[in-house]
């Protein structure tokens, strides 16, 4: 995820001199991006360094871009190194020293969400969030840096582990880090951080809670003006990383694609491409058996049922690990694919992943309906249109209609987005 910090210039006086951070998610796209109809990535949290006198203007731009600002904070000390943030002011503090005037945009009509008052034991309070924040990351090291893409595949994705020995981050499955690339942009400031779902349980790849691995496809596209290939700047640094080289990592942020504590509820996940990372965490957490010795409190006797969508067979990231799960669990991991090159639809065209859910739609539907199931959405935005369709015309059927139960879900916390 990449948006530009707002400049730390602030104006002559006591407050206005103070410098604050924006914690933003939904951002759609930056003045780059917002030129290219590229997809960007819109979960997770950006964070913006705001001077006192510029907050109205970048509250009205977060507004314009589709963001939506959760929490406000006074920079008080600036750090460098591995360590935590530097210290803050507390949140009600900064939405007080915030300016009063407000767009209907970005309240309408409601107070700050910065200045509400949290109850005691909020939901998931107990989350670790931001325990390296981009102006203090932690560096590690990468451990190891391999390909998932099979022979004849498609571009390349390839399975990072970063040494986190000596810091204090810890992370729950479905939650994401960010990667801060080196080098500068093209303005020459430093490069912003990047956002990436963790592909690891909270133990680690190797059980010791000292790493943390990520799923990472390196970016590329043809500019629409120019015709010339563009490469991702993090991603391609990612891919290319070497064993024993440095990373900096903050995070780790997200609450939304948490799995729920009950080991008995269901678990549909729906994925494409790099979109498998959070749910081979969750596959790991469920069903790996260093992992089910390392967590007698969750010993997982519900349903899990994977739909993924790639392109071709050699891009079935973790296909081997995948279908010895499916093997060793089969009343409880369901595993199916679609795959858009080489499978057909029920019209003659290519499988997608919302084909395939349309295919199953009737089992979907009843598995949706029962209390205790989730339902996860991790990958490229453009498959969400095609998995409403399909489960409005099944959920038609019962006489329901889709988007009021749909809606009655994310109160709830059984639907779960992550797309980009």
């Amino acid at each position: 995820m990449y948006n530009s910090n707002a400049a730390d210039a602030a104006a002559n006086t006591e407050a206005g001199s103070r410098v604050f951070v924006y914690e933003v998610v939904g951002l759609r796209q930056n003045e780059t991006t917002d030129q290219m109809g590229y997809p960007i990535r819109q979960s997770g949290s950006v964070y913006m360094r705001v001077p006192y006198n510029r907050m109205n203007q970048e509250m009205r731009r977060i507004a314009r871009m589709g963001g939506k600002i959760v929490n406000i904070q006074l920079l008080t000390v600036d750090g460098n190194g591995n360590g935590k943030a530097p210290a803050v002011a507390p949140k009600n503090e900064a939405a007080k020293a915030a300016p009063q005037e407000q767009t209907k945009a970005e309240n309408k009509g409601k107070p700050m969400t910065q200045a509400q008052p949290k109850p005691e034991k909020a939901k998931h309070a107990d989350v670790p969030v931001n325990i390296y924040r981009p102006n203090a990351p932690f560096v590690g090291k990468c451990l190891s840096n391999e390909e998932l893409v099979g022979e004849g595949g498609i571009g390349t994705v390839r399975h990072l582990i970063f040494d986190l020995s000596g810091s204090e981050l810890r992370y729950l499955e479905g939650q994401s880090i960010g990667i801060i690339p080196p080098g500068t942009d093209k303005k020459g400031k430093p490069e912003k951080i990047r956002l990436y779902s963790i592909a690891s349980t909270r133990h680690g790849d190797k059980m010791d809670d000292k790493t943390v691995s990520l799923c990472v496809r390196q970016l590329e596209y043809k500019h629409p003006e120019t015709g010339e290939t563009v490469y991702g700047v993090c991603s391609t640094h990612l891919c290319n990383l070497e064993v024993g080289a440095d990373v900096k990592i903050t995070g780790p942020v997200g609450k939304e694609m948490l799995l729920p504590e009950d080991p008995n509820a269901n678990i549909i996940m729906l994925a494409t491409g790099t979109g498998i990372a959070p749910f081979r965490a969750y596959l790991w957490r469920m069903f790996k058996d260093e992992e089910k010795a390392a967590n007698p409190d969750y010993q997982f006797k519900g349903f899990a049922w994977l739909i993924f969508g790639i392109p071709q067979t050699p891009n079935i990231l973790y296909k081997q690990e995948l279908e010895e799960l499916q093997a060793k669990y089969p009343d409880n991991f369901r595993l199916t694919y679609a795959i858009s090159r080489e499978q057909k639809n029920a019209q003659g065209g290519k499988m997608y992943i919302q084909d395939r859910v349309a295919e199953q739609a009737a089992e979907l539907w009843k598995l949706i309906q029962q209390e205790n199931t989730h339902t996860y959405i991790c990958g490229l935005k453009g498959m969400e249109g095609g998995i409403d369709e399909a489960l409005a015309a099944e959920a038609a059927k019962s006489g329901i209609k889709w988007s009021d139960y749909q809606k009655e879900m994310k109160k709830a916390g059984r639907w779960h987005v992550e797309t980009y």
